[in-house]
This record gives structure tokens, sequence and C-alpha cells, in this order.
């Protein structure tokens, strides 16, 4: 599994948005963390469709947190921002689904999907409240 700046940015993001009570807006959000506008918008965007952030627009538009930091998975969150399932490895897949069509011949799929299996639990019960607490 790679992570992405995008997945970098997407939690730095919501950590901030998480802690203000009043929508954040992505030029300065780009500028809190020194990164590119338009890619954080894009990511903004994403999360906002996919209903964790709720999107207001005008003069004192931008996001604000839709679900509670406590019910908000870092799974959840880099899945949302890569916009993929988080895969350690691409052959990490059911045998029915191996793309290679060697399934039979693979001696390490089931230890990469043991791998997988940590790691799916391990990220789902990390939340973005847990990475606020971590920053205190």
């Amino acid at each position: 599994m790679l992570l992405t700046k995008a997945s970098e940015y997407a939690l730095l993001s919501l950590i901030i948005i998480s802690q203000k009570e009043t929508p954040q807006d992505v030029e300065s959000l780009s500028k809190e963390l020194d990164i590119s506008k338009s890619f954080l918008a894009k990511i903004l965007q994403s999360f906002a469709k996919n209903g964790i952030l709720k999107s207001f627009k005008g003069t004192k538009g931008g996001f604000l947190l839709n679900i509670s930091p406590n019910d908000l998975s870092v799974k959840k969150i880099i899945e949302c921002a890569e916009k993929k399932q988080a895969k350690v490895f691409e052959c990490s897949l059911p045998e029915s689904k191996c793309p290679s069509g060697k399934e039979t011949f693979c001696k390490i799929l089931p230890i990469l999907n043991r791998l997988q299996l940590k790691i799916d639990n391990f990220l789902d019960k990390i939340t973005l409240k847990d990475l606020i607490e971590q920053q205190r």
C-alpha cells in the first residue's frame, strides 16, 4: 500500500477542519499546510461528495466536518483520498481474482492476505479523533 500526498494532505486538512467551528476555505488551509490549493480543493471536494465534509459556498464558504471524528476511520479517509481500496500489494486479492491467473503458483498470497487483514483492522480502529488527540 502506497500512501500518496493525497492521503497525507487529507489527514492533515481533516485534523484542522475538525477542530474548527466555522467552515474552512481551501485557500486558508492550503496556506496553513503549505500545499497546492488546486490539489487540496480536489481532495476536499471528494470528501464532500462522499459525505465526510459539508461544503458551503459564498464569501464565508468552505468545509466543515459532516461526520464525528470518532466515527471516521483512517482507512475510510485514505480510501476516499486515494479513490481506491487501501491494498498492501496488487496481488493481495482473493485467489479467484488473481490478475496473473497463476493463483495456484502464488506462494505469497496467503501471507499477503493476512497482512492485508491486519492493516485493514489497524486502519479501521484508528479514528480521526485518535489523530487529533495524538497532537495534543
